[in-house]
């Protein structure tokens, strides 16, 4: 259905969410872009879907079937937000916030967020279900009506009916994603460079017809790509319907990147996003069976975090540990599908986890001899700057037997940079070198050693307690550009794999006593 509104262009859609983002900036009840982000986006959302409404109750008319609106009167956005002059002050911060008020229309009635929160698909429709879900971890902090309908005005002058708009917000709202990104860093919060994304999407390589879960998908990034991914191999309408109902999960619990996560599938096309709002880890390793396994994980766990007594009891009691990462790794290992042997992962991990001993040996010590760890990919200083300086790297691991060797590949700098900065990030293209050289075993290319790429047979590996943190042999690391937080810790690295190395050979000589 075609829209008679002016479309919304690149620069005219910057313009309208900075006027926006500078009302808000006036109001007393937001602090900061951790704020003022998810207002944008909860305001976003309900104008997209009242666009997407009206749109496809156009469509319905012209196949003859009958419309099932996600969103009722008067709770749409064109019943209480499109008209300028319409409900504002305190009356309009009523009928956002109150259980029950007046509604536009005189009667008395719940609330928009109580409503929104009740919604069910018992009408068939399953967007209500996500839209209930979303507005259960959303609130509205502003504290002026006035202002609030400020920046409702503003926003509805963004139309998303047109798919050139819908790519043209799809490119702002990536930008507005990199600024949250960029206010979440302060807390702790890391996410994955859209190029380190779509390496690990194009090196695993989903195929319709198969499971993706990411179980920390933050804002969505990994499963916008597979997506994206899935959607190039769509012929039929039934291929369609497998990749919007069969196809894509995943699991975020923190508010925030869980509403932004869902904005971002369903702004990408996903029509009913199945993202879990608790805790992947909440669950007890061992009560997970065939049926809640998947095909194919990728994922950037949170690290450096820690877990509560409660969850560590989800796990082997051998293998309990506060630390995050390592929690997430093996629930990753346990939910991937054991049936057909072509299961697979691709996992961002930190330096820490390949040399760690104790609890994290004994999980690499399942890993290398459960599944196939066939490549692990040293990604260069600086990747995630400036979220944090932490050497990082992927893992890549099967289910089609226990680890013979390990692959290593060195991803270098481009030649004259000596780090990525956040204006100046890892470029997709600079993983050329890397998917030739082939980081998925089978694709028809034997591997052979270069510069950057050598392997480790696993019974080395295992002899060693599992450390995983081997360097290039035929490299000389040149450590006389990083800058000072890096090159400390460059040298605590040095000194914990020293340890480990003389901690293993005092075992190896206890044992031949």
């Amino acid at each position: 259905m075609k829209s008679n509104k002016q479309p919304t262009t690149a620069q005219s859609l910057g313009a309208l969410l900075k006027s926006a983002r500078d009302i808000m900036r006036k109001d007393k009840g937001l602090n900061g872009d951790l704020d003022r982000l998810p207002m944008l986006t909860w305001i976003m959302f309900l104008k997209f879907l009242d666009d997407l409404e009206i749109q496809r109750e156009g469509e319905t008319k012209l196949a003859t079937k009958k419309f099932k609106p996600a969103i009722e009167p008067p709770y749409r956005w064109r019943d209480w937000a499109a008209k300028s002059d319409g409900i504002t002050g305190d009356e309009l911060l009523a009928f956002i916030n109150n259980e029950e008020t007046t509604l536009p229309n005189g009667e008395k009635g719940n609330g928009l967020f109580r409503y929104l929160r009740t919604l069910t698909s018992s009408n068939g429709d399953n967007r209500r279900d996500v839209i209930a879900t979303v507005f259960r971890g959303v609130q509205n902090r502003m504290v002026s009506g006035y202002l609030l309908r400020d920046v409702i005005n503003k926003l509805n002058g963004i139309h998303f009916t047109a798919s050139d708009e819908l790519h043209t917000l799809g490119a702002l709202y990536e930008s507005m994603l990199r600024e949250m990104r960029d206010a979440a860093g302060d807390s702790g919060e890391f996410y994955t460079p859209r190029a380190v994304v779509r390496l690990m999407v194009a090196v695993t390589d989903p195929r319709l017809g198969e499971t993706m879960l990411d179980p920390a998908a933050g804002t969505g990034g990994f499963l916008v790509e597979t997506f994206n991914h899935l959607s190039k191999q769509v012929k039929t309408v039934a291929d369609r319907k497998v990749l919007q109902e069969k196809s894509i999960f995943g699991c975020e619990a923190k508010t925030l990147p869980y509403l932004l996560c869902q904005m971002n599938l369903l702004l990408h096309g996903l029509d009913n996003p199945q993202i879990d709002p608790g805790n992947s880890l909440r669950f007890k390793l061992t009560d997970i069976g065939e049926r809640d396994r998947v095909d194919v994980i990728l994922t950037n766990p949170p690290f450096g975090g820690e877990e509560e007594k409660g969850i560590q009891g989800n796990f082997p009691e051998d293998k309990q540990t506060s630390e995050t990462a390592l929690l997430f790794l093996q629930l990753i290992m346990r939910k991937l599908r054991r049936q057909g042997g072509k299961a697979r992962a691709a996992v961002v991990v930190p330096n820490g986890t390949l040399f760690g001993d104790g609890v994290c040996a004994r999980i690499k010590e399942e890993l290398l001899k459960e599944f196939n760890l066939h490549t692990i990919v040293r990604l260069p200083n600086g990747v995630f700057a400036p979220y944090t300086s932490i050497p990082t790297n992927l893992l890549f691991f099967d289910r089609t037997g226990p680890t013979r060797e390990v692959w290593y590949y060195e991803q270098p700098l481009p030649e004259g940079r000596k780090n990525y900065t956040k204006t100046a990030p890892i470029q997709f293209e600079e993983f050329a070198p890397l998917i030739q050289w082939c980081c998925q075993p089978g694709a028809g290319t034997k591997r052979e050693e270069n510069e950057r790429a050598w392997r480790v047979p696993v019974a080395e590996l295992l002899a060693t307690g599992c450390n995983l943190d081997r360097k290039n042999p035929r490299a000389k690391e040149d450590i006389t550009h990083l800058p000072p937080a890096q090159l400390a810790q460059s040298i605590l690295d040095k000194e914990r794999r020293i340890a480990d190395i003389v901690e293993n050979i005092k075992g190896l000589l206890a044992r031949t006593k």
